[in-house]
């Protein structure tokens, strides 16, 4: 007979109680079965509930996050850990590789040069915290000659370590298509394991037997740097040495790795204002709105399994989304491109905004 492990303490006492003999006193407070059965009853609840809290550690749906890594580790799979972000550094002289800065509460050591005054930093701190400031360096150990040093782009933004919701997600999506020498599944799995990544998409014999195209996205859905490109190419398959199988790319495989490319939406808006309101006072929270909606496509253009699906700037997702900045009474008549219709962007595309007037 299967166990009933939400029973409650009332029914399960209630229960007991029912094949007591009748003629047996069973009442509350004074009956020695009734007071014998409650206190049997209650540690059998107690039984019970941490029965169930068992069951649900060891199912990868309910599991807990130390439970659920244990349960992936069967498939060979675990969290994705934090990494660093790496920045570019521009100063007025030459630096060393080594040499660290400052900026806000976080530090930076070079690591490499790129050309001229320019260098890649690390942030010594892992995660997305490494991503967020941009500006003027303090240099920890006095260097003779500088006077200025700016830290100015992300070229591959750090992660923080893989959410439990997430590596939940991604660990039952491993059942639903296998990663195997050098399939589909196995380079998307792959790339997106490598640092500052955020999305891929395969393209199969793009120029020629025996090539493959990868197209990728960085860990914020942006277009990627040429460092992040760089360095994933040389992780799947080093341009020295294409199809020689020193990457994770299968040997005889000739990999070209892009960043995805960025198509101009410029928007025209005729917006009714609430009295008092102008464009000038609403056109900074406009244009955050806009790129907020950009961003979801460009998630959306990431998590697809469809390398040839193209996401659409939706007019009615634009309006729609405006109607909540405060100062828009009504908006209509939206163009894009100069053009009353949605737009489909090109499979290895995604949306940046141009020109928004109002």
């Amino acid at each position: 007979m299967a166990i009933d492990l939400d029973i409650s303490y009332e029914d399960l006492l209630a229960q007991k109680l029912a094949d007591v003999d009748p003629s047996l006193d069973i009442r509350e407070g004074t009956s020695i079965i009734y007071n014998a059965t409650a206190a049997n009853s209650i540690e059998i609840v107690q039984m019970l509930d941490t029965l169930k809290n068992q069951i649900d550690l060891v199912f990868a749906d309910t599991a807990p996050r130390e439970y659920l890594i244990r349960r992936a580790a069967e498939r060979g799979m675990k969290p994705l850990e934090a990494t660093k972000a790496k920045l570019k550094g521009v100063f007025n002289v030459p630096v060393d590789i080594g040499e660290r800065f400052s900026l806000d509460e976080l530090n930076y050591v070079v690591i490499s040069h790129l050309t001229g005054y320019e260098y890649i930093l690390e942030c010594e701190s892992f995660g997305e915290v490494g991503n967020l400031f941009l500006g003027t360096l303090i240099p920890i150990e006095y260097i003779d000659g500088l006077t200025t040093a700016e830290l100015t782009e992300v070229l591959v933004p750090g992660e923080d370590e893989e959410d439990t919701e997430v590596f939940r997600e991604r660990y039952f999506g491993s059942f639903e298509s296998t990663a195997f020498g050098g399939n589909r599944a196995d380079y998307k799995e792959k790339v997106k394991k490598l640092a500052g990544v955020g999305g891929v998409r395969v393209y199969r014999a793009w120029n020629g037997g025996g090539t493959v195209k990868l197209v990728i996205s960085n860990s914020q859905f942006d277009k990627p740097s040429q460092t992040l490109v760089d360095d994933v190419q040389e992780a799947v398959d080093p341009l020295d040495a294409q199809g020689e199988g020193l990457g994770t790319a299968p040997i005889d495989h000739i990999v070209t790795v892009f960043g995805v490319n960025e198509s101009v939406i410029n928007i025209t808006l005729n917006i009714t204002y609430q009295a008092g309101w102008s464009w000038a006072d609403i056109e900074a929270n406009v244009q955050q709105v806009i790129d907020d909606y950009f961003q979801e496509l460009a998630k959306e253009w990431a998590e697809s399994e469809d390398d040839n699906s193209s996401v659409v700037v939706r007019i009615s997702q634009i309006e729609y989304r405006l109607l909540g900045v405060a100062g828009v009474l009504d908006i209509a008549d939206t163009q894009i491109n100069g053009g009353t219709s949605n737009i489909a962007i090109d499979s290895e595309a995604i949306p940046k905004r141009g020109v928004v007037s109002g």
